[in-house]
């Protein structure tokens, strides 16, 4: 079997969140849907089609992927696979030769043949594929469709208790505390969980992975997800919140998603959020997730609001970001790649681009990539990790591709948050 996962036009509406990866590469339950579909599917080429600025990055990370080799769907029958599409991989048997998988008027799944993947490879990509989709019978698939970086975060519970629907590993005789059916714990034998700590699973199912370490006086509400070698310290953890790998987390978390090696370690409130790798949020970061009005929130992505629909919305994080100790973010707030913040009086400006500093009320281009790359590695090398060069590249690479949004950014100054939006930490 051949499987290639694709990103449409789309894939750029995710904002920060995507300038260093692939739609296909964000977390939504316990891990990614590229990483979940390899997980669960046997003897399966793989091959990506990805932004052309992520192909070097992308075959780093995953050396035997085959990456945007338009000849390599010439070579026998592909499925094609709409990165921003959450469904199980029974659903990738859904569509027959003759069809094509629909999400509402989005094309989510289509087998090509060898002839197909020849037009494709000789073409251009779009219009190929438009005359390939328009000479199929269309099925209404399920699964979820994402649109946006608020998606992944209101979508989470339920990947959380699908994904743990799908694992059949035994719990075993961990000694903690449980408040609820027992059955719905799933802890890894070379997790460490001390003394008073609280698991809460009336409401869905809790997994720890290896090497996690739940410190005394932790509590987590299920549905929710610990990965590899994270530590949580003294933290409450509420329905909905995934804890990628090897991340440090301390507070109060409810319904986000740490991407992985992230660095939440003290106290401050983080809620319906997405923080991506390698993030550091000073010692009392914190964000609003409501209104004061109750009103549905809009999130500035690229500098522009966006509607979202609603009411409970936190902050999306870029990677490589960093807070200083007092953050306070309002509801809604796009942070990019690289920027740094340094609280002042008040609420940070619900838009930080990237590679930028917010000193003090001021908002800065930070032109020192050496620095910003520097401090990467060594982020990396704290955690055992290495920044490969193509990552190194690909960073550098992202100063210039968000330039503009930058710019347009630097020549506004920071307004302070209306009253309208002003942070509550209601319900």
């Amino acid at each position: 079997m051949r499987i290639a996962f694709y990103e449409d036009a789309e894939a750029e509406d995710f904002g920060p969140l995507v300038h260093l990866r692939a739609v296909f590469e964000l977390v939504c339950g316990r891990t990614s849907q590229f990483e979940r579909l390899r997980s669960r599917l046997h003897d399966v080429e793989w091959g990506a089609f990805v932004r052309p600025h992520l192909a070097d990055s992308l075959r780093e990370m995953y050396p035997d992927l085959v990456v945007n080799r338009t000849d390599w769907l010439a070579l026998g029958p592909t499925l094609l696979v709409n990165g921003r599409w959450l469904a199980n991989p029974e659903s990738l048997a859904a569509v027959r030769p003759t069809e094509v998988g629909l999400a509402g008027e989005t094309v989510v799944l289509l087998p090509v043949d060898a002839v197909e993947g020849e037009r494709l490879a000789g073409g251009r990509w779009a219009d190929e594929l438009t005359q390939i989709v328009s000479c199929r019978v269309p099925v209404e698939l399920d699964g979820v469709l994402l649109a946006r970086p608020w998606d992944l975060v209101e979508e989470n519970p339920r990947q959380l208790e699908r994904d743990a629907a799908a694992d059949d590993r035994v719990t075993p005789g961990v000694p903690v505390e449980v408040i609820g059916p027992r059955e719905r714990v799933s802890i890894d034998d070379d997790a460490v969980v001390e003394p008073c700590v609280v698991l809460d699973v009336r409401r869905g199912p809790v997994r720890v992975e290896a090497g996690a370490v739940l410190q005394s006086f932790t509590r987590v509400e299920g549905p929710s997800f610990v990965g590899a070698g994270s530590r949580l310290l003294r933290a409450e953890i509420h329905a909905g919140t995934t804890i990628g790998p090897n991340c440090r987390v301390g507070g109060e978390v409810e319904q986000s998603i740490l991407h992985g090696h992230v660095n939440k370690y003290h106290d401050g409130f983080l809620g319906h959020a997405y923080v991506c790798p390698w993030v550091n949020l000073g010692a009392g970061t914190t964000n609003s997730d409501l209104r004061n009005d109750y009103g549905p929130v809009r999130v500035p992505l690229a500098g522009d609001p966006v509607e979202t629909g609603l009411t409970k919305v936190g902050t999306f994080v870029g990677d490589h970001a960093k807070t200083a100790i007092g953050t306070l973010f309002n509801t809604g707030t796009s942070i990019g790649v690289a920027a740094t913040v340094v609280p002042y009086s008040g609420l940070v400006p619900r838009f930080v681009p990237s590679f930028t500093s917010l000193l003090r009320g001021e908002l800065v281009e930070n032109r020192d990539l050496d620095g910003v790359v520097a401090t990467a590695r060594t982020a990396a090398g704290r955690r055992g990790r290495v920044l490969g060069p193509a990552a190194e590249e690909l960073l550098r690479a992202t100063f210039d591709r968000t330039r503009l949004v930058r710019l347009r950014a630097l020549r506004r100054k920071p307004g302070r948050p209306s009253p309208s939006t002003t942070a509550g930490r209601a319900g």
